[in-house]
C-alpha cells in the first residue's frame, strides 16, 4: 500500500501524548529534520497535577545535550542528600556527573521548556484530538483520530510513538497487555499551603503505617503525597483535608499547619510493563510502557530517556543513513532499563513499608549494606540516578561501548554535552587525527582535552557507539560507516 493513497495526509512519525515523554521525542525529531505530528486529547495547557517532582543526573544530562538543563537549575532546588528509608541518607555529591544532585521542580517546570522547544523546531500539536483506533501495513500506520469538533480524520504516518501515559489507547489498538499489579491502594495527593515551612527540601518519612512525602511547588504551595495502610478504599471514595493532615501527622508528628487545599486527589500505584516496546512500526514510550511506584523518582525520568532512546534512531532511519533494524535495539536497550527501575522502586517502598520482622530485618541488613559497602552504595545510586546502566554491546567489542559517555572536557574548552546539541554523534579522538569529509549536521569531530589515545564516538543520546585504543584512521574510518551510513562520510 502506498501510504499517499490510503489517506490526504502522510507524516513521518506521529507521537501520541504529549507530557514530558512525548514532548521530548517531539522535539528531538523535529531538531533532526523529521516532520512529526504531536495528537493530545488535552486541551492546550501544561497541566499542574502531576506527580513527579525530581531530576536525576541522567536526565539532567540528556537535557543538557538539549541546552535545557541549565534552565531548569535556574528554577528548581538541587538537593545533594537523597533519603531512601529510615536512617539511610545517600550522598550524591561523589556522583560522577555536572549534576550531582538531584533537582527538585514540578514536572510542569520540565514540560514548559520541553514544549517552548518542540515549537521553536516546528512539530505540528493537534490538541483536543484523541486516538479511536490505529492500523498498520509493511508501508506505515493508519490512525484514526476524533478532533475538537467531534469529526472523524484518518491520519497516515511511517511510524507512531504512544507516549499517551498508563491507559495508552496506541498500546490498546495495538493489543498489547500491561500485566502487574497494583502495589498501593488509596495514595492521597494535595496540594496545600503550610503555615510552618518544612526544614528539609524535600520531607518523607515512614511511620508504622502511614507514610508521607512533601514537596514544594515554588509558588507557595506543597505537593503532599501520603498513605495509611490501615485505610484501604476505592480511588473515587470522597477525599478532604482532614484526613490528608492526619496521615501527615502520623508519618512525620505534624500537618505544619496544612491549609487551603486547591486541589486534592486519591490513586492507586501499580508496577507493570508492556512486554513489547515495538510492534510493526508502532512503539511505546514513558508510561505507555512501563509504570512503577514514585519511590525514588524515576518514573518520569526513565520516560525521557525512553525518548533520548528512540529518537535519534528513528531520524537515522527515516533520513536514510541507517537500516530498519536499528529500531529493534530500542527494545533490547530499554525493555531492561524499565524491567530495573520496576525492581529497585519496588524493592525500595516494600522495604521503606517493612512491618513484619522478616522485612524489617531484611531492610536492617540492605542499610547496613549501603552505609559500609561504598561498590553497593555506587552500584545502588548508578540505578537511582540512571547513569548506572549500560547498554549491551557486540562481542569483543572495547570496554566503553554501551557505557554512558561522561561529559568529558573537549580541545576548543568545550564539554562533550554542548558538542552533542542538536541530535548528532561526536567523534573525539588525539589531536593528531583530523579525517576529512565529515558532514557537521549528522557529526561532530572533537580532540581530547588531555593527552588521551582513545578514538570514541559518541551516540546522540550518549552512549558509546564504538571505542578503539590507538585507532588507525581506516578503524574510525570504518566505525563512521557503520554508524553513520555513507551519508556521514
Amino acid at each position: 500500500m502506498n501510504p499517499t493513497d490510503s489517506t490526504p495526509t502522510s507524516i513521518p512519525v506521529i507521537v501520541v501524548g504529549s507530557g514530558p515523554t512525548g514532548l521530548l521525542l517531539a522535539g528531538d525529531l523535529a531538531v533532526a529534520g523529521v516532520p512529526v505530528t504531536l495528537l493530545e486529547k488535552r486541551p492546550e495547557k501544561i497541566s499542574n497535577l502531576s506527580r513527579a517532582f525530581v531530576l536525576h543526573a541522567r536526565t539532567l544530562e540528556q537535557l543538557d545535550a538539549r541546552d535545557l538543563a541549565d534552565e531548569l537549575e535556574a528554577v528548581g532546588q538541587p538537593l545533594d542528600r537523597l533519603r531512601l528509608f529510615g536512617r539511610l541518607t545517600i550522598d550524591l555529591t561523589p556522583l560522577p556527573s555536572r549534576f550531582n544532585h538531584l533537582l527538585v521542580l514540578p514536572q510542569y517546570e520540565v514540560e514548559k521548556a520541553l514544549l517552548r522547544r518542540a515549537v521553536e523546531a516546528g512539530v505540528d500539536f493537534r490538541y483536543e484530538t484523541e486516538l479511536t483506533g490505529l492500523t498498520q501495513d509493511a508501508d506505515g500506520v493508519t490512525v484514526e483520530v476524533r478532533g475538537p469538533g467531534g469529526a472523524p480524520e484518518s491520519l497516515r504516518a511511517a511510524y507512531v510513538v504512544g507516549a499517551d501515559g498508563m491507559r495508552s489507547a496506541v498500546r490498546d489498538a495495538i493489543g498489547l497487555p500491561f500485566p502487574g499489579r497494583s502495589v498501593i491502594r488509596s495514595v492521597v495527593l494535595a496540594d496545600v499551603l503550610l503555615d510552618e515551612e518544612p526544614g528539609t527540601l524535600l520531607t518523607v518519612a515512614t511511620v508504622g503505617d502511614a507514610f508521607a512525602f512533601i514537596a514544594p511547588f515554588g509558588d507557595g504551595y506543597h505537593r503532599v503525597i501520603g498513605w495509611n495502610r490501615a485505610r484501604d478504599v476505592a480511588d473515587d471514595e470522597p477525599l478532604d483535608l482532614d484526613e490528608v493532615r492526619e496521615i501527615t501527622r502520623l508519618a512525620l508528628g505534624t500537618d505544619f499547619g496544612m491549609r487551603d487545599a486547591r486541589w486534592m486527589s486519591r490513586f492507586h500505584s501499580d508496577e507493570r510493563q508492556a512486554p513489547a516496546y515495538r510492534v510493526g512500526r508502532v512503539f511505546l514510550a514513558g508510561d505507555a510502557a512501563h509504570v512503577h511506584t514514585p519511590a525514588g523518582g524515576q518514573g518520569m525520568n526513565t520516560g525521557l530517556q525512553d525518548a533520548a532512546n528512540l529518537g535519534w534512531k528513528l531520524a537515522a532511519v527515516l533520513g536514510g543513513h541507517a537500516p530498519g533494524t536499528l529500531l529493534d535495539t530500542y527494545q533490547s536497550e530499554r525493555h531492561p532499563v524499565g524491567e530495573a527501575v520496576l525492581r529497585s522502586s519496588g524493592g525500595i517502598v516494600r522495604l521503606a513499608m517493612a512491618k513484619r520482622p522478616w522485612t524489617l530485618a531484611l531492610r536492617t541488613a540492605v542499610t547496613t549494606v549501603l552505609d559500609h559497602v561504598p561498590p553497593a552504595r555506587r552500584k545502588a545510586l548508578g540505578q537511582i540516578t540512571g547513569i548506572g546502566y549500560a547498554y549491551p554491546s557486540p562481542r569483543g567489542a572495547h570496554r566503553l561501548t554501551g557505557t554512558r559517555a561522561p561529559d568529558v572536557p573537549l580541545a576548543d574548552g568545550t564539554r562533550l554535552y554542548e558538542a552533542l546539541r542538536g541530535g548528532r554523534f561526536v567523534l573525539i579522538t588525539p589531536r593528531s587525527y583530523d579525517p576529512e569529509g565529515t558532514r557537521d549536521d549528522r557529526l561532530a569531530l572533537e580532540h581530547w582535552a588531555s593527552g588521551r589515545r582513545t578514538a570514541l564516538l559518541v551516540r546522540p543520546d550518549g552512549y558509546v557507539a564504538w571505542a578503539a585504543d590507538d585507532a588507525e584512521p581506516g578503524a574510525v574510518e570504518g566505525a563512521l560507516r557503520e554508524h553513520l551510513g555513507r551519508a556521514g562520510l
